[in-house]
């Protein structure tokens, strides 16, 4: 292996793409596996004490439709917001919101007895980078933000496409789409909050 190939592959593994893979890895596993008893969103089993599955709901998918959008999904947003982020700050944000997730759909939406996919957590962290798209003078953030909460809007009162939900093989869970908007913002400002209290404290 060349130094550049080492330079490549050290960049590489520092990244937040080699959490990107981890996370492909990872869902890809889990949706051969079949482990859906053991580790999906069910509110009964969580009531009981299965409180894992507040995170690892999010990693599960209904058929190979719905986990490929997903992954795509989540390849696509790390492109677009790869500058805001640090490998741990991308792993800590992408954990937050998976829990966040979790937790909102738990406590806000008690009709919602289950619940598997990416896409509640990709709504948050969509919204995340968009609001730090703003932070730094991008306008385009802004459309983004605005284009998202439009999108979710729009479900909460039509609902999802006909054509989606044939493909995941399940009703879109639309709620999932509403937390992550919503926590996607809370976990922005907390952060942001945390930041200025926390810098104004060095200095």
């Amino acid at each position: 292996m060349t130094e550049t190939t080492t330079s490549h592959l050290q960049r590489w593994l520092g990244s937040i793409y080699s959490i990107i893979f981890m996370v492909t890895l990872a869902c890809s596993l889990l949706y051969f596996a079949g482990v859906d008893n053991v580790l999906a969103f069910r509110r009964d089993e969580i009531a009981q004490g299965d409180y894992w599955r507040l995170l690892t709901g999010n990693l599960l998918h209904t058929n190979a439709w719905h986990l490929a959008m997903n992954l795509a999904g989540l390849w696509v947003i790390a492109l677009l917001h790869q500058n805001h982020y640090k490998q741990m700050h991308f792993s800590v944000i992408f954990i937050l919101c998976c829990i966040a997730q979790g937790l909102g759909l738990y406590f806000f939406f008690p009709s919602l007895i289950g619940y598997v996919g990416l896409s509640g957590m990709l709504h948050g962290l969509f919204t995340y980078g968009a609001l730090k798209d703003i932070t730094i003078g991008l306008k385009s953030g802004y459309l983004l933000l605005l284009g998202v909460v439009i999108k979710v809007s729009y479900e909460r009162v039509y609902g999802a496409g006909e054509q989606v939900t044939e493909m995941i093989g399940a009703r879109v869970a639309t709620e999932a789409h509403l937390v992550g908007v919503i926590s996607g913002m809370l976990i922005f400002i907390s952060i942001y909050c945390f930041n200025k209290v926390f810098l104004s404290k060095v200095k």
